[in-house]
């Protein structure tokens, strides 16, 4: 329709023949008329023109009507609308502000592309600083408002930057400059208060020659009348030359301020004096670079969804709603920014560790893609793998002390506060467990051999699965990332301890020569089921970090110990908190505690119980096998990837669990046992909310079969299999426990396994 239209005028005589004091042709009359469906010729000749009737007008029309004729226009009527008139500033800011609600059906609201949640004003795409002071009645469009603007009432703002972002501001304090060329404002004048007098329009231009414009005028005024907010000048507001021309849209809008608050301020009523710089509202518009409104408001829509996905982490908003602030997608621009934003983030200050972590997560579940989880995790172990690495790493001054080391530990079961323990949960709110280490069949299950061998090398055992390697490549011993690797544990506990540096090259000649021999270390996990949910893994970690220091003869502190068993699954990427291996490494029943920090401080207090209490727990405490490994499960990511991304209430369950271990600890000091059983079993619905994959049927099973003889029930470690706890009735005995899971589960791995609390030496 446009190329047939153009053909009407697309030579200089056609032009002349169509555009005429004959021929006054009129948009309504005589370009759209002819596309009614109901139009012909000889009434077009008819309509009314916007001039006299002529035959060169009709002429004319007759040429229109063999173009348009053969497009025809619907008519499409809208219920519920109404026709609102946009004319001066007045009926605007009345719409935005004070009718808006008049359309709420048609989904309009005063609120839209903006952080802002409050109803004093309307925005639009704009990013407006919780710490603004901003009048009612106001409206902000294709904006950014930091923290040191204070507008008055019924203003608006448009196309502009208002004051600077501070350092110390929530959601604007990782990046200084504002989005697109307009925020060349210095650092010193961050904090100078921008204000705005009430009732005033500010609308900030980009000139073709790369210099910008503030226009300023009053909401009432009128561009044709002589008048600047209501007081009179010599020419008409639309031609007076009153605003400064400046380099940056800062100082433009500093320069207009201060142009508008001298005449509002002049009681003389004199005609303001602009410098040879300054353009009038029309001379603005002649000079504006158009191309520049549109990347602008890109970038500031790109740039509030940024500080708003920021600021939904500050405020704890879940990541599945936080990515409604994408739903349309996100650009690589957004992606980019927010990444640049978390690597300079520092990872030893604990606020801006959680912000960095949850910024990576956060982004994994908007862009579904995997590598961003992985540079979360990946923080996370690199965050409490430095703080131990800078404690220890390498060190070539070691000797080996003895020429063999024996060390032998329990396992654990978990009671109360599971996963409080977990990085980065511990370190932002601090752990609580209550936990016990336990023998099994009289033995203590867990054991590490080191012993020194006159060859420059270091020989990796293990026993139990029979699997035997001679290292005499550093680079061999430095690789333990791999899960199947079978001597990972074995690295990444000499790397953790020193004895093996974590990345640089030294040969394994040389480490044996300055440790006076080469290293032998086997480990051995005794009679029990692979996945068995009793913390081996962990404690066998501890037993090899016990050992190694011992072998070389260094004394170490519980806290660094339980701390470089931490370093080893980390070093391994397996993650985990602290509570496995001082469930084996400090003895009895205790409660475990630590602190928020990155860095943390663990605390073991052993329980007071009196011996008659300590003799009914023993009676009636026991553990199940389920028959059935613990299935791998890509648990931890799952668990702690809900608590970073604020999912479910996960933090407020973890709390909760976190109480029930100080409960459980009050009712087993003062001898509760009922007390103690009620509450495991509080733990394990807690624990199954948690993480619903933690139980099967197979476990829901057994614990159905056996729910008359018992009055609590729990999973060991994370679940789904391996091995079950409870606190049997009074006077039931293992005996009759394990003779009703015969009648059900007969020859299928489920039975009783005899334990006894394990006090040490």
């Amino acid at each position: 329709m446009v190329k047939d239209l153009y053909s009407l005028a697309d030579t200089d005589e056609k032009f002349e023949a169509m555009v005429n004091d004959h021929v006054r042709l009129s948009f309504y009359a005589d370009f759209l008329y002819p596309l009614a469906e109901d139009s012909t010729l000889d009434r077009f000749y008819l309509e009314q023109p916007e001039g006299d009737f002529s035959p060169e007008l009709d002429v004319a029309r007759t040429k229109i009507w063999d173009v348009l004729g053969k497009y025809k226009m619907k008519l499409m009527k809208f219920s519920p609308a109404s026709f609102l008139h946009f004319g001066t500033t007045r009926e605007v800011l009345r719409l935005v502000t004070e009718e808006i609600g008049n359309y709420s059906v048609l989904g309009w609201q005063g609120r839209i592309g903006t952080n802002y949640g409050g109803s004093d004003f309307a925005v639009s795409n704009s990013y407006v600083s919780a710490r603004a002071t901003i009048g009612d009645g106001s409206y902000i469009e294709d904006s950014y408002i930091h923290h040191n603007a204070q507008i008055g009432k019924c203003c608006v703002i448009s196309g502009l930057t208002v004051g600077k972002s501070a350092n110390h501001e929530t959601s604007e304090s990782r990046q200084n400059d504002a989005a697109g060329s307009q925020t060349s404002q210095a650092e010193s004048n961050a904090d100078k208060m921008i204000t705005i007098p009430d009732n005033t329009v500010l609308h900030g231009l980009k000139l073709t020659d790369g210099r910008f414009v503030v226009r300023m005028y009053g909401v009432c005024d009128n561009p044709k009348e002589a008048k600047w907010f209501g007081k009179t000048m010599d020419k008409p507001l639309w031609v007076k030359s009153l605003f400064p021309v400046r380099d940056s849209v800062e100082e433009a809008l500093e320069a207009t301020l201060a142009v508008g608050n001298k005449w509002l301020a002049d009681r003389n009523n004199q005609n303001p004096e602009p410098d040879d710089l300054c353009l009038s509202l029309k001379d603005s518009y002649n000079m504006a670079d158009v191309t520049q409104i549109l990347p602008w408001q890109e970038k500031l829509s790109d740039r509030i969804k940024v500080e708003s996905l920021l600021k939904a982490i500050d405020e704890h908003t879940p990541a599945n709603e936080a990515s409604e602030i994408f739903r349309a997608g996100i650009s690589k621009r957004v992606t980019g920014d927010l990444l640049t934003r978390a690597e300079r983030l520092d990872n030893t200050d604990l606020s801006e560790f959680g912000r960095k972590i949850r910024i990576y997560y956060y982004l994994s579940k908007i862009t579904q893609k995997e590598r961003m989880e992985d540079l979360c995790f990946d923080t996370i172990r690199d965050t409490v793998l430095q703080s131990a690495l800078n404690k220890t790493g390498y060190c070539s001054k070691y000797h080996i002390a003895k020429d063999e080391v024996v060390e032998r530990l329990p396992v654990r079961v978990n009671w109360g506060g599971g996963w409080s323990d977990t990085p980065p949960y511990c370190m932002e709110h601090g752990g609580t467990v209550l936990n016990a280490a336990v023998t099994l069949d009289g033995i203590l299950p867990i054991e590490v051999t080191i012993k020194k061998i006159p060859q420059n090398k270091i020989i990796l055992t293990s026993t139990d699965i029979g699997s035997y390697e001679e290292f005499t490549d550093v680079g061999k011993l430095q690789d333990c990332h791999d899960p199947v690797d079978a001597f990972a544990l074995h690295k990444a506990a000499l790397i953790a301890c020193g004895v093996i540096p974590y990345a640089d090259k030294v040969s394994v000649d040389e480490i044996c020569a300055h440790l006076g021999g080469g290293i032998y270390m086997n480990t051995r996990v005794i009679n029990i089921p692979k996945g068995s949910g009793l913390g081996t893994s962990s404690i066998l970690a501890g037993a090899c970090v016990k050992g190694i220091y011992e072998f070389m003869g260094v004394p170490i502190a519980d806290n660094d110990l339980y701390n470089r068993v931490m370093c080893m699954e980390q070093i391994m990427s397996t993650g985990g908190g602290w509570q496995d291996q001082v469930g084996g490494l400090a003895p009895g029943i205790k409660m475990v505690t630590a602190d928020e920090a990155l860095e943390q401080k663990i605390v073991s207090t052993p329980l007071r119980i009196n011996e008659d209490a300590m003799r009914e727990l023993n009676e009636r405490f026991v553990i199940i096998y389920t028959g059935q490994r613990r299935l791998a499960r890509n648990l931890l990511r799952d668990i702690v990837g809900k608590y970073i991304g604020n999912e479910n209430d996960e933090t407020e369950v973890l709390y909760r669990i976190q109480q029930l271990a100080v409960l459980m600890r009050l009712e087993l000091e003062k001898g509760h046992i009922d007390g103690f059983a009620k509450l495991m079993n509080d733990h394990w619905n807690l624990s199954t909310k948690l993480d619903a994959g933690c139980t099967n049927t197979c476990i829901d099973q057994i614990f159905l079969v056996i729910e008359d003889l018992i009055d609590g029930k729990m999973i060991c470690g994370a679940g789904g299999g391996g091995f079950i706890q409870v606190i049997m009735k009074k006077g039931v005995t293992t005996q009759q426990l394990q003779e009703r899971l015969d009648e059900v589960f007969a020859e299928s791995g489920v039975g009783v396994w005899k334990t006894d609390f394990c006090f040490g030496e």
